[in-house]
């Protein structure tokens, strides 16, 4: 009886070795036909590419809001916030921002503009600079650029919304500490000169804009303005290092400290502005579908 166990394992044993040798011949002969295959089309097989990574997204997180700007050119000035002048200057402005890109950008950003010139060689005029000053109220609202150019500073006064402005492009978008920077006049030279060829700096649309707390050096006085006097309210200039104290405390005798408490100059556009971004939205969507 044990003979015959052990000759019946024999058996199997040798039954299945000869399984394993005939699928082995099968895979070569597989494989080495397909090579073959390919080597008389002249052709290389496939190569191996792993599949993509998944993307994981996190649904449980709400999407960030994009940040929402209102050009201060579409604010009218105080008592005259309701009059057929405006409200029909802000139809011509919302169709000239169909036509031209009108980015979002402060006082402090840089900028490129891209004017038509008949004079020039190419018919267009680009220049760079860094924005020094907005001014004017709907269509008559312009901005100054200001940079250094062989060692003399240029300043630019644009409309914005000239037929003859092409394109402007915010290399920079940022803030800085004061609302004018027109003091950059009387600044060292470095604090206004701004590469030509300057590459766009990115920005997501729904971060906060920042803000270059940065205070510039003067230069020695005669200054176009005397700009440490408290009317100016100025923040970015290192007046430690270009007046003495004396000549500060000299300079407090101009301030009028009852200002602030006066009632009369507050303007307060917060309803306006909803009711004008409102109407802005709403013109640039029946624009693009009528387009």
């Amino acid at each position: 009886m044990a003979a015959c166990t052990k000759g019946l394992d024999k058996c199997i044993f040798s039954f299945r070795l000869l399984q394993n040798l005939q699928l082995k011949n099968e895979r070569f002969l597989s494989t080495s036909l397909c090579r073959l295959a390919a080597g008389i089309d002249g052709e290389q097989p496939p190569k191996f590419t792993p599949p993509s990574k998944p993307v994981i997204v996190d649904t449980t997180q709400a999407e960030a809001p994009q940040r929402r700007h209102l050009s201060p050119e579409f604010i009218p000035p105080r008592q005259r916030t309701d009059p057929v002048k405006f409200s029909i200057e802000r139809k011509d402005m919302i169709r000239r921002r169909n036509v031209i890109n009108i980015p979002e950008f402060y006082v402090g950003s840089i900028l490129a503009v891209t004017m038509a010139d008949p004079n020039a060689s190419g018919k267009t005029n680009r220049f760079v600079g860094i924005c020094i000053q907005r001014g004017g109220k709907g269509l008559g609202a312009t901005f100054v650029l200001r940079n250094i150019i062989n060692t003399q500073g240029v300043e630019i006064c644009y409309e914005l919304y000239n037929p003859r402005i092409q394109n402007i492009q915010v290399l920079k978008l940022e803030k800085r500490l004061d609302d004018n920077l027109m003091y950059l006049r009387d600044a060292l030279s470095e604090y206004s000169t701004v590469d030509l060829d300057m590459k766009p700096v990115p920005i997501s649309p729904t971060e906060e804009v920042p803000v270059n707390d940065i205070k510039v050096k003067m230069r020695p006085k005669p200054w176009s303005k005397r700009w440490e006097r408290p009317k100016f309210n100025i923040q970015g200039i290192r007046f430690d290092l270009c007046l003495t104290p004396k000549k500060m405390e000299h300079a407090q005798k101009w301030a009028e400290p009852w200002q602030e408490y006066d009632m009369l100059k507050e303007y307060d556009t917060s309803k306006l502005e909803k009711q004008i971004l409102r109407e802005i939205e709403e013109g640039m969507k029946k624009s693009r579908e009528v387009s």
